[in-house]
């Protein structure tokens, strides 16, 4: 039997916490999860809906108080002041040293900020943890309008979040179409209507220029870079991304880039130093992957790999197929395999409208040999292990809507648009695909 060890979790979000407890499955060590953000992991990801009054904190934890002590998981509530990797010790904000013999670092993201003039006033805020949550109660207590900075996932969830407490919005998007970086330009167009219809003001092409204060050194209003027009607000929501959480340990010796510079088994440069989550960086991301991984589940499998090598399993990390799903107000988004903004040379395109419902789809396939390449689905839910069956199995882009039925998830009564989608389909290709029944002909053969 291997010695026991003392594994140290900076971080008790979705990384650090999967970390805690595969190493606890696998193992008999000493851990402890070190967090300045809260006593108990939660779910982070339910941090708007706590603000809208669908639930309170105590309703995002996952499991109980006690769980961490049945399971014999130290948590400390303080800060971690700086890391000795030479004398393998934490110096802590209450003057106590830890010391540990495994570290992981799952420290997350913070928000950006850009060096805008004003961006230091009372009422400019980003929305990444519990803290920020608590001072947004404070600061749109009363207010009537506020200014969102940024078109991403976080942003719309605060245009949300401060839409249910009747406060004015404003959302500054310096693209042309709503998050079309990531979304093609039928969905882009679409989920910027969307936003629209619920009185949120979206102004594209609109870049910020400044964040002005009053007298008592609160935000009173911004000013639009490229029409000079001042907006009157008492919030400013920055929502222009994150970035890994990782100031405080530059000059330490860790190989740091964006994020800390990790291998597929999670190790980082240090020895028995590992990174997870928002915070690590691959060396050698996967092709077309983004070499810092910001998503819950990636965070999970993070955690898992680091704990089986920390109780000397070797194994590797792979994210396997692309997935993700966020939600914009009433529309629900979920997307499987690499889609991006704009078909590649070597790809073809389909997308699919309903004709008077918010509901969309699109699929995309290799041009030579129709192989699938991936889904984006808009309030049109599919089952996930289905669609990565297909990845997987490299279904051609006609067996996969032959079987749309078999993914389709939606509620029992909702609409089922498989038939729409294919005859849809077969009228903008010239083929004849059927549900269900693997027939295939074109128009005008047959």
């Amino acid at each position: 039997m291997s010695q026991q060890k003392h594994v140290v979790i900076i971080g008790n979000g979705i990384s650090g916490v999967t970390t805690a407890r595969y190493v606890r499955k696998l193992s008999k060590n000493k851990i402890t999860i070190i967090s300045s953000e809260s006593e108990h992991f939660f779910s982070r990801p339910a941090l708007m809906y706590i603000y809208m009054g669908h639930m309170g904190y105590e309703n995002t934890k996952p499991y109980e108080d006690f769980f961490w002590r049945k399971n014999d998981i130290d948590l400390v509530f303080d800060k971690v002041e700086k890391v000795d990797f030479e004398k393998t010790s934490l110096s802590m904000a209450n003057g106590q040293d830890i010391k540990y013999d495994e570290l992981v670092i799952a420290v997350g993201s913070k928000t950006n900020f850009f060096g805008w003039p004003g961006q230091d006033l009372k009422g400019v805020q980003g929305l990444v943890n519990l803290q920020d949550l608590e001072e947004l109660e404070k600061n749109t207590k009363d207010i009537k309008s506020a200014v969102i900075v940024g078109g991403g996932l976080i942003g719309v969830e605060m245009a949300e979040m401060l839409a249910t407490r009747r406060i004015e919005v404003t959302m500054l998007v310096r693209e042309s179409r709503y998050w079309n970086s990531i979304l093609p330009n039928e969905e882009a167009e679409l989920i910027g209507k969307h936003i629209k219809s619920h009185g949120i003001n979206l102004l594209l092409e609109s870049n910020l220029e400044e964040i002005q204060g009053d007298e008592q050194g609160r935000v009173k209003a911004v000013k639009i870079k490229e029409t000079g027009e001042i907006i009157d607000c008492q919030v400013v929501g920055i929502a222009t991304g994150v970035s890994p959480n990782v100031s405080f340990l530059k000059d330490s010796g860790l190989d740091i880039e964006r994020g800390i510079m990790v291998n597929d088994r999670l190790q980082t440069n240090i020895p028995n130093v590992y990174a997870v989550g928002d915070c690590a960086q691959f060396r050698t991301p996967k092709p077309l992957h983004p070499p810092v991984e910001q998503l819950w589940y990636t965070g999970k499998m993070h955690g898992r790999v680091c704990a089986f090598n920390i109780c000397d399993h070797d194994i590797t990390y792979d994210r396997g197929n692309w997935y993700n799903s966020a939600k914009f107000f009433d529309v629900e988004y979920h997307t499987y395999g690499l889609m991006f903004s704009s078909t590649k040379e070597n790809e073809d395109t389909f997308f699919w409208s309903h004709p008077t419902k918010e509901m969309w789809f699109r699929i995309t396939w290799d041009k030579e040999t129709r192989a699938f390449i991936g889904i984006n689905s808009f309030n049109y839910r599919l089952r996930h292990e289905v669609a990565e069956k297909w990845l997987i199995e490299k279904f051609t882009v006609d067996k996969v809507l032959e079987n749309l039925s078999e993914a389709n998830f939606n509620p029992e009564f909702f609409e089922k648009p498989e038939e729409q989608i294919i005859n849809a389909f077969n009228e903008a290709n010239g083929t004849y695909v059927s549900l269900k029944t693997g027939r295939k002909k074109i128009f005008g053969l047959i």
